[in-house]
């Protein structure tokens, strides 16, 4: 399998992994450091709170590629394979506009940051490094939609079964 393909496949999964780690471990050092040395740092709560930012952006692209959002879907089971396809077609250009949107709109408070220089309280990062959050959940969302338009389009042409996801409960 090419190195290429492997991203493709998993690369939200191990970002998620590494951000949840990173989230769960400063978590667990900073409630120890309170409990037992009844002190506290600003900079392990700035890595929680960025850790999930990101996590929360990622997993929304990570959700986007597995179809794995929230949707009411009851409608869904009484369709053909070619409505099911222009509707989830339908769904993901509407996800797609609002997303080239709020990719747009994010890289201004980017840009304001790096312009004025604007660093975080405790660790003394530029801001920059976390405000990209959204322009790279965005980015892979933006990514993850293309490739369900294809796919989409690729049923709808050959008339097979569109990728429903996964279900959450069944």
């Amino acid at each position: 399998m090419s190195t290429l393909r492997l991203i493709d496949r998993d690369a939200e999964r191990w970002l998620l992994l590494v951000f949840y780690v990173m989230l769960v471990i400063t978590m667990a050092i900073e409630v120890l450091r309170r409990e037992i040395f009844s002190y506290s740092s600003i900079w392990g709560e700035e890595i929680v709170r960025y850790s999930f930012i990101y996590l929360a952006w990622i997993g929304a692209a990570a959700a986007v590629k597995e179809r794995a959002h929230i949707r009411i879907d009851v409608i869904m089971h009484y369709l053909g394979p070619r409505t099911k396809a222009l509707i989830y077609i339908l769904g993901d250009l509407v996800m797609f506009v609002v997303a080239i949107i709020a990719l747009y709109w994010s890289f201004e408070s980017v840009h304001v940051s790096a312009k004025f220089g604007s660093v975080t309280d405790g660790l003394r990062i530029s801001k920059v490094w976390f405000l990209m959050a959204l322009p790279v959940g965005f980015s892979l969302m933006i990514w993850r939609l293309c490739q369900s338009f294809w796919r989409d389009f690729q049923s709808l042409r050959y008339g097979t079964p569109v990728f429903e996801g996964d279900k959450l409960f069944d």
